[in-house]
């Protein structure tokens, strides 16, 4: 979990405690009028469980202070907008946030992206991300939605041709040998990756096996233009503003392009990922 969501986290439980004390509630008193254990006060109070809007309305109720409520969803939404719970994205399907996806990327010009265990959706072939989305749903359960979100993100990749905005991408080398997909679709996706070498508008790196780290690699991030980080991780997506937060990731995204392989030496690698699969 993100340290700045828990900070928030811990901000709301804080006013959820000042509203409870303001009123004179114990929290066992507090618990026992709203039917819940007195470990949810607790929880909630000091920032080790996320709320629900309910939640947070029948408290402001128990309290006595029902105009507070409207405060204290506030928080949450903004908590929200920023660790966005897979569970919630993909309630109804991919295709909902790959449209997300496209819209944040029509209003910027500079994509820089790392990626350590797979290709980014902007340079996936159609099969390769089809076999993605049927992982994704399969794992979190949520519908499939397989054929509209595949379409939804081959649309997105129509900017990769759009005169005036740059794509500049790391990867780890560890991302060209993942298999999720069968051989045949990654021998596919790898010579999509070895085309778009020659783009004007793309900057692929390779980060290999044998480079010197500058970090720990720990997860994938996506940065656009200076405005947005987002994150993945297995149960949620964090979509970043904060300035500092930004520069937290402009410059990991700076290290791993210091130590990457970019041309033909890049290509390199690509081809021998693609010899690496073997007869199929």
């Amino acid at each position: 979990m993100s340290t700045d969501f828990q900070q928030a986290r811990l901000a709301l439980g804080t006013r959820l405690r000042e509203l409870r004390t303001e009123s004179g509630l114990t929290g066992r008193e507090l618990a026992a009028s709203l039917g819940w254990a007195h470990s949810k006060v607790s929880k909630l109070e000091n920032g080790r469980q996320t709320a629900a809007q309910a939640d947070l309305e029948a408290w402001a109720n128990a309290c006595g202070c029902s105009e507070a409520a409207g405060e204290l969803v506030s928080l949450l939404r903004t908590m929200e907008t920023r660790y966005r719970t897979w569970r919630r994205q993909l309630a109804s399907g991919h295709r909902a946030r790959q449209e997300a996806g496209l819209a944040e990327s029509q209003r910027t010009l500079v994509f820089r992206g790392f990626q350590d265990s797979c290709i980014p959706g902007l340079f996936q072939t159609a099969e390769y991300a089809r076999c993605m989305f049927a992982a994704g749903s399969a794992f979190h359960r949520s519908p499939r939605d397989t054929d509209e979100a595949v379409r939804a993100r081959i649309r997105r990749q129509e900017l990769l041709y759009e005169p005036g905005r740059r794509f500049r991408f790391v990867l780890w080398e560890a991302a060209l040998y993942m298999r999720i997909c069968p051989p045949e679709v990654m021998a596919g996706q790898l010579d999509r990756l070895t085309g778009l070498l020659g783009l004007d508008t793309v900057e692929l790196g390779i980060v290999p096996f044998s480079a010197q780290l500058p970090i720990p690699i720990a997860h994938g991030f996506w940065i656009y233009d200076e405005r947005l980080v987002t994150v993945e991780n297995l149960n949620a997506e964090l979509w970043l503003e904060d300035s500092a937060d930004i520069e937290v990731y402009e410059r990991a995204w700076d290290s791993f392009a210091e130590v990457a392989v970019y041309g033909h030496r890049a290509h390199r690698l690509i081809a021998a990922a693609r010899s690496a699969l073997g007869p199929y």
